[in-house]
């Protein structure tokens, strides 16, 4: 990212995205993110890890669900684009990515480019009505058919009074049977006396930091069927043969799960 940024971006008030990139070794920040993000990284060093696992995550997530036949997805915060997108682990989906900074829908735009089967809208998680309803959103996504909702390290910076279990519950009832939400979350059992730290960074950034623990977490998937091996530490879930499962036996820290609407309810 150039230090010239586009006219309505804030560059003195530190960006979650931005921050994230930074912890994903990109260059779309600027000196305010990385000033929050090396504090963040003072209160926990293992961040970097932690931000490289859930783009892993990712990866393996999006690759499962298009195993099961999943062609439509619908990515809400996505961040800033970085490698290996949505799009770019399951080829020929349609993808349509959410996001409500102006940061993000700049360089999402100018990165997918004419993609027809890939786009990016302006939307805030905290209104799902309003995502569902985007014209654009309708246009590309067949909610008749089964979709993938991904809500992925977003959930933790949504605070208990906009009502997380609703936000999901809307989602959840706009879906056809054989739709999936894959989630992913921080939690605080393993480290409860860093959460003081952290909230504090991220009280003077975009959006704040909400800790929770994993059961608070797990509830989220209330009226879903988590698949195998359900709600873990993101290097647990579905590892690569060969992967590294680091922090064994220390707790749940960085969650991930991915869970099927059934049609039972």
């Amino acid at each position: 990212m150039t230090e010239q940024p586009p006219i309505g971006i804030q560059t003195h008030i530190p960006n979650i995205a931005r921050m994230y990139d930074y912890f994903l070794g990109g260059k779309d920040n600027f000196p305010a993110d990385r000033e929050a993000a090396e504090k963040a990284l003072a209160v926990i060093p293992e961040i970097r890890h932690s931000a490289r696992s859930n783009r892993a995550f990712l990866q393996r997530a999006v690759g499962f669900l298009a195993e099961q036949g999943i062609d439509q997805f619908l990515d809400i915060g996505a961040g800033l684009p970085t490698q290996d997108n949505v799009h770019q682990v399951a080829p020929g989906a349609r993808v349509v990515y959410v996001d409500n900074d102006p940061t993000v829908l700049v360089h999402g735009r100018a990165i997918l480019g004419k993609n027809e089967r890939v786009s990016i809208v302006e939307g805030d998680l905290r209104r799902p009505k309003e995502i569902l309803d985007n014209p654009d959103v309708r246009a590309a996504i067949d909610f008749g058919r089964p979709v993938a909702v991904l809500l992925l390290a977003i959930m933790h910076f949504i605070p208990d009074e906009h009502g997380p279990e609703r936000i999901i519950a809307e989602f959840r009832s706009a879906l056809a049977p054989g739709s999936y939400l894959a989630m992913s979350h921080v939690v605080i059992d393993a480290r409860p006396e860093a959460a003081e730290g952290i909230t504090q960074v991220y009280d003077r950034a975009s959006s704040p930091f909400v800790p929770r623990t994993s059961r608070e977490v797990i509830r989220l998937f209330d009226g879903f069927e988590l698949v195998d091996p359900g709600m873990v530490n993101l290097p647990e879930w579905r590892p690569a043969p060969g992967d590294a499962v680091p922090y064994r036996n220390v707790g749940d820290y960085f969650l991930g799960g991915v869970g099927l609407v059934t049609g039972d309810g």
